[in-house]
């Protein structure tokens, strides 16, 4: 004994569990932010790999719903107790807020554009030229009626020969479909690829003119419970106001419109003028026959009610969408 006095340190925090789907995209991105939790609250970050009925069933996303598929599971256990918040890809997200959670931070968006990865690194346009050349359609594969709809309706606007295929499953399974010559291109979202460090794949982007995004790509949805609020303060430091302004929006017009996210429906909002919100919306019918196209302008104070001020604006915009015809085109609407 030296005579030195004995001080006991306090026990280290137990690891925040964080639960996220398996594949590899929700991985990486889970793991982003949990590097991003760790370095706010010095605490370590488990992650709790959890199934979920979408990724199980084979089904298209179109007959099973879409909407919840691959986040119910993962809202159970957090009301249940077996992990401590979740990462979502935020247009997977219902737009039905549930009991006992909340959203603690959307934090800033990645590129929200679609992405086409083709054969031979072409374009749209090359790829549909050259295979005319060749007496036959471009084949493209997307789980997405609302991709289907926007390539189709391109499509006819063109002349062009198109023939879209619907396909499921992972990244690497969709792009092997080009690879194999399957399929002559897919189109995935540019997030996606760009957090799995893949951008280098990509032969075009699809700019919104031609292809408007879903509500709410590009984004992540980290949820609580509304419980434990000391985490969920810690939580909103991940938050990024101009995102979240910008995805409640998106959702409001989708959720004014009944509409899942198996339904031909697109949303984007981007910043104008400072303060100042565009909202795009289209609804169309998967064989692009149909497409209505809206947009609307509002004004926008980042404080305490804007997302209230961006939910006007996207419920305005569904108004209006609605009364051109929109319900017809969408099919079975959500409830």
């Amino acid at each position: 004994m030296n005579g030195q006095p004995i001080t006991e340190q306090a026990p280290a925090a137990p690891a925040l569990r964080l639960g996220t789907r398996r594949s590899a995209l929700a991985m990486a991105q889970s793991g982003m932010v949990a590097r991003e939790v760790t370095r706010l609250t010095g605490r370590a970050v488990e992650l709790v790999e959890i199934t979920t009925y979408g990724d199980t069933s084979r089904e298209a996303l179109a007959q099973i719903g879409g909407t919840g598929v691959f986040v119910s599971a993962l809202r159970d256990a957090l009301l249940e107790g077996r992990i401590d918040f979740a990462v979502h890809s935020l247009k997977d997200l219902p737009t039905a807020a549930p009991e006992g959670l909340v959203l603690a931070a959307v934090p800033e968006r990645e590129d929200v554009r679609d992405a086409l990865v083709a054969h031979e690194g072409l374009g749209l346009d090359e790829l549909v030229e050259k295979l005319a050349g060749a007496g036959r359609p471009a084949r493209i594969g997307t789980g997405s009626p609302r991709r289907m709809a926007q390539l189709n309706a391109w499509a006819a606007a063109r002349g062009a020969a198109l023939e879209t295929v619907a396909i499921r499953g992972n990244v690497d399974t969709r792009i092997g479909y080009v690879a194999k010559g399957e399929l002559d291109a897919v189109v995935l979202a540019t997030a996606g690829l760009n957090r799995l460090g893949r951008s280098a794949e990509i032969s075009q982007h699809l700019d919104p003119e031609l292809m408007i995004p879903a509500p709410g790509q590009g984004a992540l949805a980290i949820e609580c419970t509304s419980a434990d609020t000391d985490l969920a303060a810690a939580l909103a430091a991940l938050d990024h106001a101009p995102t979240r302004v910008e995805v409640a929006a998106e959702r409001a017009l989708l959720a004014a419109l009944e509409a899942g996210c198996s339904a031909p429906v697109a949303g984007l909002a981007t910043w104008g003028r400072p303060n100042e919100l565009r909202l795009e919306g289209v609804v169309g019918t998967t064989d692009g026959a149909t497409l209505l196209k809206m947009s609307a302008n509002g004004p926008i104070v980042l404080d305490e009610t804007a997302e209230q001020q961006a939910t006007a604006l996207g419920r305005a915009l569904a108004a209006r969408l609605l009364d051109a015809g929109a319900a017809a085109l969408m099919g079975e609407r959500a409830r």
